[in-house]
């Protein structure tokens, strides 16, 4: 099954193994600060990535005139998200020095 850009494979086959750093990540109040920004924007993002599935599904529920139009956008949300929340991990890997093996 094939659903909007996710592959057709078991979750587990897309977990690559992680090899994490073999010395303590220090980190700056820069970087922490910078972490925490980055998080707090996907955070943000997702969640009105969420609101407008919400939406959707409402004015469906009230409208279902609108359906074919509302399919559109609840189809793009959940790319939006798994890309948002794949481009966090990858800079929070990068900044903890956490490679794929």
């Amino acid at each position: 099954m094939h659903l909007n850009g996710l592959a057709k494979l078991p979750l587990h086959i897309h977990r690559l193994h992680m090899v994490l750093p073999n010395q303590p990540v220090t980190l700056s109040v820069e970087q922490v600060a910078d972490l925490n920004k980055r998080l707090s924007t996907m955070r943000h993002d997702i969640n009105g990535d969420l609101a407008l599935i919400v939406a959707a599904a409402e004015l469906i529920k009230l409208n279902p005139s609108t359906a074919e139009r509302m399919l559109t956008t609840l189809l793009e949300q959940p790319t939006k998200i798994r890309e948002r929340a794949d481009k966090f991990s990858r800079d929070f890997e990068t900044m903890l020095g956490i490679k794929k093996g």
